[in-house]
């Protein structure tokens, strides 16, 4: 029995190690193949912007169901569900043949993939009751590692060769959303924990969390960390190019440092939220990432080393937070994983359009002579709203932690 349960757990960690590792990977493969995808379809700057928008929507549109889809059909049917509509998309993107179909097959691929992120989070927070900080973190880990390995693993099948045919965008989707399929395995030998809680506590959860002062507090810090995390990977390049002349080359291997980091804070910091207290380690995650975006933006390039070390502090907060949630909302971890997940899909839309359009005001304004040197500083103001949300995430945990002391429920 003991042998069979540690056998379990090990087929578990399967599919959670293997599905944030394909997580990465489905969401990382498109920037090798987005310049050729435009250029072949002929889509305008607009019409992949507008791509990538309803990407979004389908993300957010699944994670308002998934959690609903789990009580009806249990995890084990939706995530077996889940693996074979992403490697559908697979199929459906390599058989697309203009923009509408492009749409079509992308708007189910972000369907899985939010899909997947509602019932991995919902899994693991199942299967961790122990040293949850830890394994959340080493979860996000294999993200990390995905996210990493996907755009170089992509670049290289778009360059193989095969019967005197050099592999496209449409073969290279196909092959990388396959091995999607893989963890199916796994899942169908497996026993999935059931959540703690019973059903009628499930459907009034959302009352509740509405009606949570911290619940909402967690969505705030959540969406502020998210912001500072997608902001960093979305700009840096940029702002490295424009406002501080590097190359592109240079600013490249300044990126690949931040994700190392960032990846190597998830592997090895867990333990030391577990032992800390979750919201304490966040206050010093964020503290830390503020403070070492914020510093380059006014000490100048010699210093621009620390917007790469900055992913110290920016890894951590994520699985941190989802370790907090699970520990916190132990009735209804599955509610409450799908009410924050949704509200912060929703904020950080927001606070990313926020970041674009301060950097275009503030290069508007035309403050300083020139249009190129009007715009180095629309960037530093854009760059000083990204390490602000990490100081505004790290003081609403400063609230979280002050709330659950007066509980006497810290964690």
């Amino acid at each position: 029995m003991i042998f069979k349960e540690k056998t379990n757990y090990v087929l578990l960690l399967i599919v959670i190690f293997g599905g944030f590792l394909i997580f990465g990977v489905s969401e990382n493969i498109k920037g090798p193949a987005l310049p050729d995808m435009q250029v072949e379809l002929s889509l305008s700057d607009g019409k992949l912007g507008l791509l990538l928008a309803i990407n979004s929507f389908s993300f957010l549109l699944a994670c308002t169901f998934t959690s609903w889809l789990i009580n009806k059909i249990g995890v084990k049917a939706t995530s077996i569900l889940t693996f074979v509509i992403m490697a559908g998309s697979g199929v459906l993107i390599y058989f697309s043949t203009n923009f509408p179909s492009l749409v079509g097959a992308y708007f189910i691929l972000y369907l899985g993939n939010g899909m997947l992120e509602i019932g991995l989070a919902i899994i693991a927070a199942r299967l961790f009751t122990k040293n949850t900080g830890t394994m959340l973190n080493l979860s996000h880990f294999f993200y990390g590692l995905g996210s990493t390995v996907a755009p170089i693993v992509a670049a290289q099948i778009m360059g193989w060769e095969i019967s005197a045919t050099v592999l496209g965008w449409r073969e290279m989707y196909m092959i990388m959303l396959a091995i999607s399929l893989l963890p199916i395995i796994p899942i169908v030998l497996s026993r999935f924990p059931k959540e703690d809680g019973t059903e009628s506590e499930d459907r009034t959860s959302f009352k509740k969390l509405a009606k949570d002062p911290i619940a909402w507090l967690i969505v705030f810090a959540l969406t502020m960390g998210v912001t500072t995390e997608l902001g960093m990977a979305a700009w840096l390049v940029n702002y490295l190019v424009r406002v501080s002349a590097w190359t592109l080359d240079d600013a490249s291997v300044m990126l690949s440092i931040f994700f190392f980091s960032f990846m190597l804070a998830r592997l090895l910091l867990g333990p030391v939220t577990d032992r800390l207290g979750y919201t304490f380690s966040i206050i010093i995650f964020s503290a830390f990432a503020g403070i070492t975006s914020m510093l380059p933006i006014f000490l100048g390039d010699s210093f621009a080393i620390l917007f790469a070390i900055a992913g110290f502090g920016i890894g951590p907060i994520y699985p941190t937070m989802m370790a907090l949630l699970a520990k916190k909302y132990t009735k209804g971890t599955d509610t409450a994983i799908t009410f924050t997940v949704t509200l912060i899909g929703i904020g950080t839309v927001i606070t990313n359009l926020l970041v674009g359009y301060i950097i275009e005001l503030v290069t508007n304004l035309s403050l300083r002579s020139t249009y190129e040197a009007s715009n180095q500083l629309g960037m530093q103001a854009g760059y000083f709203f990204l390490a602000t949300t990490a100081f505004l995430c790290m003081l609403t945990c400063m609230e979280i932690y002050r709330r659950l002391k007066k509980e006497k429920n810290l964690l």
